[in-house]
């Protein structure tokens, strides 16, 4: 195993966007990685699917793409599994995988970008269920000295879109696997989201099981969302903003109709595309980036664009929303 010098990452980003590394290399194994950072480069940046960053300049040190795959049992129970999976697996094999074995809990995650190692890293949520609701622990191994940590749920101080691995470790480990619990029978499903209820119901299914649900997912983010190997994206670029209820009455005002749902802490979720859509933003395109279509909540790379570009259309769309709603987006993705 060697490093290579001077690689493009377009292939590497599903924004498709140009920036290169220094050095670069793919690790199989926990003894790889460990390998790889006694090499001495620095800075060291861990890559999974590249479907959650925004390359704006070349990276000067070290890529990793983590490649480490894998699906494995590991503890049974009466009413649950314990299963792990190599941190470069992709997300949704492993769904597949979960939902073809019969394993309940992840349904509702199906065909959301990425590998397993980065998904606790964004806590990722769809349609009522988050990571979190799932996890058991990680493994993980810190860049700075190779050695190996676990981390259990505390200890990964999950929150909305976010996690330890985005504030105080940001940077500092490599995802190597996470262990996940899920419902072996009398699977707890989770389809109150209206999307998900109406796309059921079209598909002429009244008691879902696993598989329904999963489906169902999959054809919404399908209809919704852009194909990456087609127009580059990298899925929502903002979290939907939670907000008190005051910020709700307020802008109830002049949009009466304005979605929202209740948080357990009283205050409340708008969607973020619904506020971008408002402003108007929906479908323009500006250069070679733009608003998607079909979802304003993604950006895209309608070609040829660099990520200066698209950050500056995401800067433009976070000033204009806060400009007519007085609430300032932050975006979900990891912009470099």
């Amino acid at each position: 195993m060697q490093p290579s010098s001077n690689i493009s990452l377009l292939p590497y980003n599903t924004f498709g966007l140009p920036a290169k590394a220094a050095h670069f290399v793919e690790i199989q194994s926990v003894e790889e990685l460990q390998l790889a950072l006694q090499w001495g480069f620095e800075p060291v940046l861990i890559l999974g699917g590249g479907s959650n960053i925004l390359f704006t300049r070349d990276w000067p040190g070290l890529v990793v793409r983590n490649t480490i795959r894998g699906i494995e049992v590991v503890r049974r129970f009466k009413r649950r599994v314990w299963v792990r999976a190599g941190g470069g697996t992709v997300w949704h094999d492993f769904v597949r995988w979960a939902v073809q074995h019969s394993f309940g809990g992840v349904e509702n995650l199906s065909l959301i970008p990425g590998s397993v190692g980065a998904a606790p890293v964004q806590n990722i949520g769809a349609y009522g269920v988050e990571l979190k609701d799932i996890f058991v622990a990680l493994e993980a191994v810190e860049l700075a000295s190779g050695r190996r940590r676990r981390f259990g749920r505390a200890e990964c101080r999950f929150g909305y879109r976010d996690s330890i691995f985005k504030q105080a470790e940001k940077g500092r480990y490599c995802i190597t696997s996470v262990t996940f619990s899920l419902s072996l029978a009398g699977h707890r499903l989770n389809t109150a989201y209206g999307d998900l209820q109406k796309t059921l119901a079209s598909m002429g299914i009244s008691a879902p099981t696993i598989a329904d649900v999963s489906e169902a997912v999959v054809r919404i983010r399908s209809s919704k969302l852009p194909d990456p190997a087609v127009t580059g994206n990298c899925g929502s670029f903002f979290k939907n903003p939670e907000v008190t209820r005051p910020v709700l009455t307020n802008i109830q005002r002049t949009h009466p109709a304005v979605p929202h749902f209740d948080l357990p802490d009283g205050r409340v979720k708008i969607p973020a595309g619904w506020l971008i859509e408002q402003c108007g933003w929906k479908g323009k395109r500006v250069g070679n980036t733009g608003c998607y279509e079909k979802q304003a909540l993604v950006l895209v790379n309608h070609g040829g664009a660099t990520g200066a570009e698209v950050q500056a259309l995401a800067w433009a769309i976070i000033a204009a929303v806060e400009r007519q709603f007085g609430i300032r987006l932050e975006a979900e993705v990891n912009i470099l």
